[in-house]
């Protein structure tokens, strides 16, 4: 029975409304009938045009020779799935892909050699038609639904949907939805030009309240996540950062690194504690159920929503379709910015080109898959990632066209959770909430034709190189950090929750590790730098160097430094537990008692009144550098140096980076007062307590790994 909710709107889009009706309705024989229709006429379209444009005579019988080949494919999807559905539960995420790649080989391959009037293909034959067939679909879809993304939506809510009546769940539960690098004056912006009107409705419709929150430094998706999602503030001083004790660098894109802080900052009282489900995100919040986490390289896959992505009939096969299409718009942009001359700008070849659409589709389309699964089996609480803005928005620009873009798709996939929610047994509050903004600016090494690497390994007299194994090589600052940055997150999230054993995952591990680096070094030097924010640690000063320390060591160092045009200031600890922060026309130092004290201009007034605090706070974490580095900030333009080659930047301070979002329910017991992530992690915690589901775990029943509806072509 289809479930209407009290009080409650479903904010649904007409015809994904109408679609869904059609292909599930009240009578599910109806609904399977018509779905089954739909898919043959699909089948038989994408078939005929294949085999037309192909090279060569393959059918004998024309039209009849088609649609038994279509039937057949139907029927072989229905048949397969099952059994690939448990091999990647042993072979993980990589095999996933895998499954995902060759099963419409798998599933045209049984039905050619089943139909007789259908000539002999050969494997390479068979699979470009079969990934020839799958465009087609997607194009015919597209035609007939306005967008393929609202068939991909239908089926997913029908999976979930048939999943909820076998397991009655009931009572409250928590979605918490992470639009990753999303500020909250940029949600604003968005609202207004009409980007997000399902956000918008929510607002107006008065069920929830938006607010920001201080993110303070660093401004950062591990620092985000880790207070989020376990209330921790002190443990992670940046997205990468180099222990002295320990002689290593940490870096938040290798997986084994977040692995290990997850274990230091985990309680077993984490958000999702007790049942929840984390889904795509960098720690677990001590979740049970862990899917995409990259803290969790080990946990096998074993979630329906996942298989049925990967096999299914618009899962996989439709992303492919729509990745490639992503990388040719990545490639079109790219080129217009170059010719319109557009500034700040930076390459957008490359590797960008397939991360763009990593995210923008195939890590998206999984995360609505696992989240729609999730809800239906009754996951009492959920927290999700969608890095969608953040990954475009670095190199984009964060208010750039393309980059508003991801939005709207933001915007598609929130309505679609609230459809969900009224078709599955648990009520779900529905949270939106970032871990930070971005900052627009032109990166450092093009207003210097340096990195930040070359300009201190310079001032400090010393050649750039770095001892490795006895022998001494040139770093190249670029190469060393270009594979750990933070756009790399999602192909880290791909290879996350992968079994260690496994042979495919192996492979594709040893490929990324050849492309990893901890950072900038030299032997004394250790230059660990994060958008705008940088932490410079000298290996040759035992435990955290004072002013005076550097000053006998690298006499002239940070003034000099502060002096480069792109820093806004050089920070530094001195002897008494103060920290000073030195600019090019002057300094402040601040006290451990809130005491400020200033010598020529401030350098840090120009980044606002909490920016004081905010330096120091970062001090107080572990393993923050000898010298932390601000990007500069240009009040006229709002513009934010970064020290990566990025145009949207974090990490640091300056423009919206420090302003994350927070949309709630309006009844959650949220202070009236000034927020940051502790306080919103302490709201939902509270939340979950007054809606039962802390404090005592509340298992849901499990559901099988395998649907038994197969994919079509």
């Amino acid at each position: 029975m289809v479930k209407t909710k009290p009080g409650r709107s479903r904010y649904a889009h007409p015809r994904l409304r109408l679609l869904v009706r059609r292909l599930i309705g009240h009578d599910s024989v109806r609904g399977w009938m018509f779905s089954s229709a739909r898919s043959f006429a699909v089948s038989f379209v994408a078939l005929s045009v294949t085999f037309e444009v192909l090279p060569g005579e393959q059918v004998t019988r024309g039209a009849l020779s088609v649609a038994a080949l279509a039937m057949v494919v139907l029927l072989a999807g229905a048949l397969i799935q099952p059994p690939i559905a448990r091999l990647t539960a042993l072979t993980g995420w990589v095999g996933l892909a895998v499954a995902g790649l060759l099963t419409q080989a798998l599933v045209l391959g049984i039905a050619l050699a089943v139909v007789p009037t259908v000539e002999p293909f050969s494997f390479s034959e068979v699979f470009l038609a079969a990934w020839a067939s799958a465009v087609v679909a997607a194009l015919v879809n597209w035609l007939f639904d306005s967008s393929t993304e609202e068939v991909f939506f239908s089926q997913v809510l029908g999976q979930a949907i048939r999943t909820a009546r076998r397991n009655p769940v009931s009572g409250p539960g928590l979605l918490v939805v992470q639009l990753d690098g999303v500020s909250e004056p940029m949600l604003r912006f968005a609202m207004t030009s009409g980007a997000m009107p399902a956000v918008t409705r929510l607002l107006r419709g008065d069920s929830h309240r938006l607010r920001h929150w201080h993110t303070g430094m660093p401004a950062t998706t591990p620092a985000g996540q880790a207070v989020l999602l376990h209330g921790d503030e002190h443990t992670i001083p940046g997205y990468r950062w180099y222990e002295k004790s320990a002689g290593k660098a940490m870096v938040s894109g290798r997986a084994a690194d977040v692995a290990e802080i997850q274990a230091r900052i985990s309680t077993g009282e984490g958000l999702l504690a007790y049942d929840g489900a984390s889904v795509s995100n960098m720690f677990s919040g001590d979740a049970p159920v862990r899917t995409l986490t990259v803290s969790d390289p080990i946990a096998p896959v074993r979630d329906r929503g996942a298989v049925s992505y990967a096999v299914g009939r618009s899962g996989f096969a439709r992303s492919m379709v729509l990745f490639l299409g992503q990388i040719i718009a990545e490639w079109f942009q790219g080129r217009r910015q170059r010719r319109r001359d557009v500034r700040p700008r930076v390459s957008r070849s490359g590797a960008f080109l397939f991360l763009r659409g990593i995210t923008t589709v195939l890590l998206r389309d999984m995360n609505v898959s696992v989240v729609a699964q999730q809800m239906a089996r009754g996951a009492p609480v959920i927290y999700v990632d969608f890095v969608d803005y953040d990954e475009v928005a670095h190199h984009a620009g964060p208010s750039r066209p393309e980059t508003m873009r991801t939005l709207e798709s933001l915007d598609r996939i929130v309505e679609f959770f609230m459809d969900v929610d009224t078709e599955v047994g648990r009520d779900y509050e529905i949270a939106l909430v970032s871990d930070h903004g971005q900052s627009q600016g032109t990166p450092f090494r093009q207003i210097n034709g340096q990195t930040l690497a070359e300009v201190i390994f310079e001032l400090a007299r010393q050649p750039a190189k770095s001892r490795a194994d006895g022998v001494e090589t040139v770093v190249d600052p670029d190469e060393a950090a270009k594979y750990t940055s933070e756009p790399w997150m999602p192909a880290n999230l791909l290879l996350a929750g992968a079994e260690r054993r496994n042979p495919i995952v192996r492979a594709a591990r040893a490929i990324a590790r050849r492309k990893q680096n901890g950072g900038d070094k030299h032997e004394a030097i250790q230059i660990m730098a994060g958008g705008s924010l940088a932490h410079v640690y000298f290996t040759d000063i035992a435990g955290e160097a004072d002013a005076d320390a550097m000053a006998d060591a690298f006499p002239g160092l940070i003034e000099r430094l502060a002096c480069y045009r792109g820093i806004g200031a050089v920070a530094v600890r001195t002897n008494d537990g103060s920290v000073t922060a030195v600019g090019e026309q002057g300094s402040c130092t601040m006290g451990p008692r809130g005491a400020i004290s200033v010598a020529g201009a401030d350098p840090l007034l120009v980044y606002g009144a909490e920016a004081h605090h905010d330096l120091f706070g970062l001090f107080a974490r572990e393993h923050t550098g000898d010298l932390v580095v601000l990007g500069e900030l240009d009040p006229h333009l709002g513009e934010v140096t970064a020290f990566e080659e990025l145009v949207g930047s974090h990490g640091g301070l300056g423009g919206w980076q420090t302003r994350a979002l927070l949309i709630h329910p309006r009844d959650w017991d949220v202070p009236s007062g000034a927020l940051d992530g502790l306080h919103v992690h302490e709201a939902m915690i509270a939340r979950l307590e007054k809606l039962g589901l802390r404090g005592s775990s509340t298992p849901v029943p499990d559901t099988p790994d395998s649907d038994t509806r197969g994919p079509s072509l």
